[in-house]
Formats: structure tokens, sequence, C-alpha cells
């Protein structure tokens, strides 16, 4: 039997009686899951405490909009940039080591920020910490999900992914704060210290021997009884001639571009259109943010039982939550400032990334698991590449030349693009579980395939 096909990833995962004497807890994933998204969380506060900061360094520094955007947009740009190439390693190297390493770097990175004397210095610390940030999401879900049923894959994405946005809302709300108490510089430091605290933890408490013993096949959902023997890898190329997950990629790219952009200019916009000081147009950001990480954990767990008979389903979720973002916010960005725009803006935040569960549950659904990490590296690639660096860069730039708020209506304009290209994926897919089901045939059933 293929290692995925059409019904296998919505299948009850079941422990056999051997895999239970092997020592196999069913703590252990769920810690892995909670370490993982710990450093994903402090990767996020990391990354986005800056919009909290932007008032300060925009005074201290006489520094525009663009330059404002330049110091987010780096981040996501590397992000883009390296996310692939380290995936693959470490996929080579070892999975448990790379995050370690990558965590390190943006905690040591980020207090480089906390030090940074000019906008020239900021520049670069920040572009260290793109450098860390590169391949942690696309590593760190693939961790999580060998350790996990398939049939949960939308779900624990989802949740998983929204440790971004819950990153986002704990760097926002308490770097206004210790920005406003204190100062700018102990909002970046505060963050780095809480990431060496976790790397700690993690690097003390999992191992790629334990993962191993926790895996989880895809094609039986049962856990590995002995130590796996020589499994021959899937080649890099798959991951990029299946019609199908380069719709995934795509399609979840463009669906985080008004995600990006919320996250990151959603304190400014309250502070301009609000007359809100520093410290509570952060606070009331952050609300909005947890909106969008609550979202992509509502919307991965709708998607999974959706998908429970037919998993094409969950490419019609992607898509009816994309156009569901796009309405609300196209209207909620033209609506005068009052509590109907906030009513609307907050909706539309719920579902501006709702659908990343949904499509990186596909993008698995349609890789060998020997090149998965790769594959989410993929997908971080053309997430920061179409969304977490364009969107943000993208109404900097619009924002110097008309105001942010006109800046702010367009952007959820992207969301047709999303739509578009996740029916294209829709149309394609079952053309796309066969090409997988043929890639990931044994030896033995290609040749009797054959005759």
């Amino acid at each position: 039997m293929s290692s995925l096909t059409p019904t296998a990833p919505e299948r009850t995962a079941t422990v056999s009686a051997p895999s239970r004497r092997s020592g196999r807890s069913r703590f252990y994933p769920w810690l892995v899951f909670a370490l993982t998204f710990g450093l994903l969380l402090s990767d996020y506060m990391s990354r986005q405490v800056l919009s909290a900061v932007f008032p300060f360094l925009k005074a201290e520094w006489s520094l525009s909009d663009s330059h404002l955007a330049s110091l987010n947009s780096v981040v996501a740009l590397m992000v883009g940039l390296l996310t692939l190439p380290l995936s693959m390693l470490a996929d080579r190297w070892g999975r448990v080591r790379s995050l370690v390493v990558m965590a390190a770097l943006w905690s040591v990175a980020t207090l480089l920020c906390a030090v940074a004397g000019s906008y020239e210095q900021m520049l670069g610390a920040r572009f260290l910490v793109g450098v860390g940030e590169a391949a942690y999401g696309s590593v760190g879900i693939a961790v999580v999900l060998s350790v996990f049923a398939p049939r949960l894959r939308a779900s624990l994405s989802g949740a998983f992914m929204a440790g971004g946005s819950f990153g986002s809302v704990i760097g926002v709300a308490f770097g206004g704060v210790i920005a406003v108490q204190l100062s700018w510089r102990w909002s970046f430091a505060s963050m780095a210290i809480f990431g060496l605290i976790l790397v700690a933890l993690f690097w003390a408490l999992v191992s790629e021997r334990k993962l191993a013993r926790h895996a989880i096949d895809d094609d039986t959902n049962t856990t590995h009884t002995e130590a796996p023997g020589p499994v021959a890898r899937a080649p890099i190329s798959s991951l990029f001639t299946n019609p199908a997950v380069l719709c995934a990629y795509i399609g979840g790219g463009l669906q985080m571009f008004t995600a990006a952009a919320l996250m990151a200019w959603l304190p400014s916009f309250f502070g301009r259109s609000y007359g809100l000081a520093a410290d509570k147009a952060a606070a009331m950001a952050a609300v909005f943010v947890l909106l969008i990480g609550a979202g992509m954990i509502v919307c991965g767990i709708v998607a999974d039982r959706a998908a429970r008979i037919d998993p094409a389903r969950k490419w019609t979720v992607a898509i009816a939550i994309s156009l569901a973002a796009g309405v609300l916010l196209i209207v909620g960005f033209r609506l005068p400032v009052g509590t109907a725009q906030l009513v609307l803006l907050g909706l539309g935040a719920f579902f501006s990334a709702g659908s990343t569960g949904a499509v990186t549950a596909m993008v698995a659904n349609l890789t060998h698991p020997t090149v998965r990490a790769s594959a989410f590296g993929t997908t971080t690639l053309a997430n920061s590449l179409l969304g977490l660096a364009a969107g943000p860069f993208v109404v900097g730039v619009l924002a110097d030349r008309i105001s942010l708020a006109d800046a702010l209506q367009l952007a959820p304009l992207v969301y047709l693009g999303a739509v578009a290209v996740l029916l294209v994926g829709k149309r394609v897919y079952p053309a796309g579980v066969r090409k997988l089901a043929t890639l990931s045939a044994t030896p033995a059933q290609q040749t009797g395939a054959d005759k």
C-alpha cells in the first residue's frame, strides 16, 4: 500500500501492543509538541516585538515607514531565502540538533537588537534573527507531525502555526508595556532571555532516539516497535513536480499576505487612526493577533472534521476561509473608525490565516515522509516570500505614498489570488495523490504494477 492514499490520512490511529511494550509514552508526543510550540512562541515574540517599538524607533532614529518595514521584512526575507536549504540540511544533519542551533541563534541575535545603536546595527541584528528563524517552522512541524497520527494533521498544523500569532501577541503586548515602563531595549532583551531558557529545556528533554521510538508510520498509523532500518529517500525534485503540492505552496503563501500585514501594522494603525498611545495600541493589536491564532486552531479542527471521509474537502475549507477573510477585511477597512469597523476587522482577523492548517495538511499528504521537513521548508519559503515578507513591506511602501489606512484597505485583495490557486489545487489533487502513490511504492510494488 502507498504511504498516502486519499483516505489513509483520516484513519483512526492505533497503537499495537508491542509498541506499548517498547516504551512508548502517550505523554511524550505532547511534551514534544509543548516544547516545540514554546520555541515557536519565542520565534515570533522575537520577530514581532519590533512592531510594538516602532513608535520609539521612529522617534529616536527619525525613521520612515519604509525603514521600519525593512526591519520587519528582512527577517521574513531571510526566512524565505534560507528555509529550504536549511530544512534539507536538517533532514540529514538531525532535526533536534538543528532546532536547538536555530533557537539559540535567534535568541542571541535578539539580544544584539537590544544593544543596537543605529538603524544599520538594528538591521544587521534583525538579519541574524531571520537566519536563526529560517527553518524553525518547517523542521518544527515535521518533528511534531512525526509522532502523531495523520488524521490530526490539519488540527496540529493549525495549532502549531498559531503559535506564530500567539507569540506575536505576547511580543507585541508585553513589548509595548516593557518599552513604556522600562525602555524599548528591554523589550528585546526579555524576549531573548525567554528563548534561551526554552532552548535549554528542549535540548535536555528531546532527542532523535526518543523521536524515532515514538514515530508514527504514514501507512499504518502505528508506531515503530524496533529501531528503523534504512529507508529509501525520495528525491528532492518530488517537492516541485507535483502540481497539487505547488498549488498548496502558492495558495498558502498568498493567504498569509494580509495576515502578516495585520500583525506588523495593526499597532501603528490603532495609534494613528484611533489616537491611542503606544502601549494601548499594542494591547489592542494583540487582541486581534490573538484572534488570528484562534482562527488557525479552530479552522484547522474544522478542516480535519470536514475531511474525515474525503481529504479533498480540506481544499474546500481553505477556499471558503480565504473568501470570508477577504470580504470581511475589505469591508472592515472601508468603514469609518468605530465599533462596526472593529467588529468586522476582528472577524476578518479570525479567518485571515485560518486556511494554514488545511494547506499544511495537504502538503504533508502530497509529499514523502523522508523529505517532509524540506516540503515544509518549501511551504515556509512560499509563506515568507509571498506573505510574511511581502505583506508588511508592500503595506509599508504604500503607506508612505498614500496612508496606512488606505494601504490596509488594499491588502485583502490578495485573497482573490489565493482562492484562484486553491481552486486549481483542489482540481488536480486526485492526480497528485496518484503521483505520490507511485513514488511511495516499494520496488516490489512498482515491479508488480509494471507487469
